[in-house]
């Protein structure tokens, strides 16, 4: 391993969970000498890639990421990122794609992919505003929101868009936990007739939710077989997107996340 990977890889063991570390500990973790440790850190602190801080001298992440990331988001945009990530999902399973972004007190359609498996396919809007209570994507912001949110999205007039739409704030506020639980929502007929979704949502650098992943196909063609395919690739894909633009799953899904990713 080279000089410049062996500084790299010292950043990794930065976490949310280890957000300072010192010298010594530094190096038991990686298995370097301490003198070794101390010089490849003061490299990165010379680029401002990781700063000492408290009276222990321990080190942190530096402000040279802030500047890299806000290049990032200039040079390839949220919505480039996302539509890599649809187009690769809606191949995987055959079907319609989307992601959805939680703007305010409004759930918007900002991306979707289709398959040419089929004839026949779900289709978009452009910015579509989907509802929380009749979508599996926004059930599934819904469930991983603050209850102040969810108490003001389910006191407003829920609309009925289909006959299977529903619309009572308790029955929907039963569906939550189960939610969270599973890491994944699903709606059929929610929002419009004949068609089964499920979502995965999102999470920005504070695990807060900022939208969904959803996969969306006509309710004929979902069979078991396709039903776990959608939810295998949906999920993978999700949590790979959070991390693509720099979020962190909340601790209630590390589990969840790990038994899809080991799934054949």
């Amino acid at each position: 391993m080279g000089t410049t990977s062996k500084a790299l890889s010292l950043l990794d063991f930065f976490s949310r969970a280890t957000p300072r570390i010192g010298l010594s500990d530094l190096a038991r973790r990686s298995g370097l000498n301490k003198a070794t440790t101390h010089r490849l850190m003061g490299e990165l602190a010379n680029h401002g890639f990781v700063e000492q801080v408290g009276s222990g001298r321990e080190y942190r992440l530096g402000p040279a990421f802030l500047r890299l990331a806000a290049l990032r988001e200039y040079t390839v945009p949220m919505r480039e990122t996302v539509q890599h990530v649809l187009a690769g999902l809606a191949e995987a399973t055959g079907e319609t794609a989307h992601f959805s972004l939680l703007q305010g007190e409004i759930l918007s359609t900002i991306a979707y992919a289709y398959s040419p498996a089929h004839g026949t396919a779900v289709r978009m809007e452009d910015a579509e505003i989907l509802t929380f209570h009749g979508t599996s994507s926004g059930l599934a912001v819904l469930a991983f929101s603050p209850s102040d949110f969810v108490d003001k999205v389910l006191a407003g007039p829920l609309e009925a868009r289909t006959e299977q739409t529903l619309t009572d704030p308790d029955r929907i506020r039963a569906l939550l936990p189960g939610i969270r639980t599973a890491g994944m929502a699903m709606s059929i007929g929610g929002f419009e007739a004949d068609v089964q979704s499920h979502a995965v949502p999102v999470f920005d650098a504070e695990s807060a939710c900022i939208g969904a992943v959803a996969v969306a196909a006509p309710v004929a063609r979902m069979d078991d077989a396709l039903s776990a395919r959608i939810r295998v690739e949906l999920m993978r894909r999700a949590c790979h997107l959070t991390r693509l633009l720099g979020g962190f799953l909340p601790e209630s899904l590390h589990k969840e996340e790990a038994a899809w990713m080991t799934s054949p």
